[in-house]
């Protein structure tokens, strides 16, 4: 072997090592980068439950006047001059503010309280509700139009004293990481209060945890 094959092997050898060395940093940056950006996302992801029963009672207004006072991990329904109405108490969990978007109302118990809704199917809240992370806030909605194809579901319900189940579709303050909660609103009779509690959460815009 001369001097120039063994320079030239030499150099590739070289070359190769100095080749790997970056692929291998690139990888390790790349995956810090990811942690990174992961550790970012949680920092502003917010997580909807309901509010303790020791929590501040809070008063929620609709469009047409009417009160409601919503005490701790409670909720209200009430039908008024052909209106549903519906509030309930909620905190967030999570450490990013929570921006609420959308909700589904559906009653009864059965198989659907595991079925993953559609987020196509959501209703959209009709003014903008936010909760700060740590915070207790609202949900609200109702049912105004006879028309409406739950309308009469809602008010049957309701008399009934059946669970009403309400699914709410909220994301972070940049418009991301949207996720869902079932919520479900059930007294023993109209004696007793509407008692909340969470149910199921899904995630829409990152793989489920199970």
């Amino acid at each position: 072997m001369n001097w120039s094959t063994a320079s030239a092997l030499a150099t590739g050898a070289g070359t190769l090592v100095l080749a790997i060395a970056t692929f291998a940093s690139v990888r390790s940056a790349n995956r810090a980068a990811r942690v990174a950006e992961q550790a970012l996302l949680v920092g502003v992801r917010p997580l909807l439950v309901t509010s303790r029963l020791n929590d501040p009672e809070q008063k929620i207004f609709f469009q047409e006047g009417k009160v409601h006072r919503v005490e701790g991990g409670r909720g209200t329904a009430e039908v008024d001059n052909g209106n549903v109405y519906l509030t309930m108490s909620l905190r967030n969990a999570g450490q990013g503010v929570a921006v609420l978007h959308g909700w589904r109302f559906d009653s009864g118990r059965g198989p659907q309280n595991s079925v993953r809704p559609d987020p196509d199917s959501f209703r959209h809240q009709q003014r903008d509700i936010l909760i700060a992370p740590g915070d207790i806030g609202f949900w609200q909605a109702a049912f105004r139009d006879a028309a409406d194809p739950q309308y009469d579901q809602a008010i049957t319900a309701i008399k009934s004293n059946d669970v009403l189940l309400i699914d709410v579709l909220y994301g972070d303050q940049e418009g991301g990481q949207r996720a869902m909660t079932r919520m479900t609103l059930q007294r023993a009779d109209e004696t007793h209060p509407w008692m909340a509690s969470a149910v199921r959460h899904w995630n829409v815009d990152r793989p489920d945890p199970r």
